[in-house]
């Protein structure tokens, strides 16, 4: 068999599309991608998903997109004010807004054709931008989000853990616990950022996009509010398709290149939005997504510090204070308390920066790292009752301290799963 091979289309021209732009106190630089000699040109705005990103990372798309009749502007998306912990979806809309501007005042572009397209975050900054200026006309958005993001991220993280094949206590804990004590603590940036209202409010026509694969973004959710909450909408699920839209197998994997006619559709629909709205079936999701609920009296994120310094305090006070009767299950207790506290500490930090990713092999539903602390969080229950022994024989503050340790220890190890199946 002889296959027909088709040369790929030439990039689109950038030349002489870089732009400057400002939002307050902020310059953003920018490159428009349009088709050369173009005139009278739709214009499409593409607003970043989560974490750092230059123009670069959208410069295939806004490619593809310019081949079809596009003028599209990519910028680098801003530093100052943005972090892991700590942004603002009205900010980065402004900066969307400001763009928009920007592409609007080229000569090729038709001003009244302007939108905005969004990836992921971008799914909830996209459509506040639109909401907030008569002059975008359009939105388009992949992977958006109908829930508020700490409720997003509780089902990407149990959707990532369980993947590696955890289960039970860890996965609760990650899912919840840590990313409730996140929220209250003020270290988890827009937690409770409510979409609904904002898509209820457009008037414009949306174009939304999403992978019945995502594990990411509840797609099934994702696609019935957007249907219930916007006036005017066209909603694809594209059924081999990740949260980016690349071809997947499971949703994890990334295979080269986007999910076969999303690019094209894309195009067309910019160019001819339809005057009717249309939606495909919401895909099935294994579970629903949970609400992460606020914070109880009794578990502040200061209180939780408070007891987390005094463990260690404790469990360190034995054996540097040397005044006072020794025991050997206080020995026992201060060794298995300390490294049950820092080996849970540093799991914690693993699971914050990768979701779980380098914790090594899963023994039981239980990575190596978690098991062990599991195993000495028993020990120091163990230790406790027999520190407690020796402290009523012998009523030492030495001894109590330590004691005082480890009766604080168990409900905060229950708290956090450690003493759970």
């Amino acid at each position: 068999m002889i296959l027909a091979v088709t040369a790929p289309a030439p990039p689109a021209s950038a030349a002489d599309g870089e732009v400057t732009f400002q939002n307050g106190g902020v310059t953003l630089h920018g490159t428009v991608v349009a088709p050369p000699g173009g005139t009278k040109l739709p214009g499409l705005v593409m607003v970043h998903g989560s974490g750092a990103h230059s123009r670069e990372d959208y410069r295939d798309q806004a490619e593809a997109f310019a081949r079809q009749g596009i003028a599209t502007l990519i910028y680098d998306k801003r530093t100052e004010g943005y972090s892991q912990f700590s942004r603002s979806y009205s900010t980065l809309a402004d900066d969307a807004l400001a763009a928009v501007e920007a592409l609007r005042k080229r000569p090729e572009v038709d001003p009244a054709r302007v939108g905005v397209w969004g990836l992921s975050e971008g799914g909830w900054v996209a459509p506040l931008a639109a909401s907030r200026s008569s002059h975008v006309a359009f939105v388009v958005t992949l992977g958006a989000n109908g829930v508020q993001p700490a409720r997003q991220q509780a089902w990407a993280v149990e959707n990532q853990l369980r993947r590696l094949g955890m289960d039970g206590s860890l996965v609760r804990t990650a899912s919840s616990t840590m990313l409730r004590q996140l929220v209250g603590g003020g270290a988890f940036p827009e937690p409770r950022y409510d979409p609904v209202p904002v898509l209820k409010s457009l008037w414009q026509p949306v174009l939304g996009l999403w992978g019945a694969k995502d594990v990411l973004t509840p797609p099934g959710e994702a696609v019935r509010i957007f249907r219930d909450s916007l006036a005017h909408h066209t909603l694809r699920v594209f059924p081999d398709a990740q949260h980016q839209l690349r071809r997947t197998t499971d949703g994890f994997d990334k295979l080269p290149g986007y999910a076969p006619g999303y690019l094209e559709l894309v195009g067309s629909w910019v160019n001819h939005p339809p005057t009717t709205s249309s939606a495909d079936a919401p895909p099935p999701q294994d579970r629903p997504s949970v609400a992460v609920t606020p914070l109880a009296w009794y578990e502040p994120t200061w209180l939780q510090l408070a007891v987390l310094v005094f463990l260690l305090v404790a469990f360190a006070w034995y054996p540097l204070v040397r005044r006072g009767p020794s025991a050997r299950p206080a020995r026992w207790l201060t060794a298995t308390g300390l490294l049950a506290v820092l080996g849970f500490l540093v799991i914690d930090v693993v699971i914050q920066l990768g979701m779980g990713k380098g914790l090594g092999p899963v023994v039981v539903g239980r990575p190596l790292p978690w098991l062990a602390v599991q195993l000495l969080s028993l020990g120091v229950v163990a230790a406790t009752i027999g520190t407690a022994v020796a402290w009523w024989r012998h009523r030492s503050a030495r001894l109590g301290v330590a004691l005082a340790g480890g009766v604080a220890f168990v409900p905060w190890a229950v708290y956090w799963g450690l003493l759970g199946l």
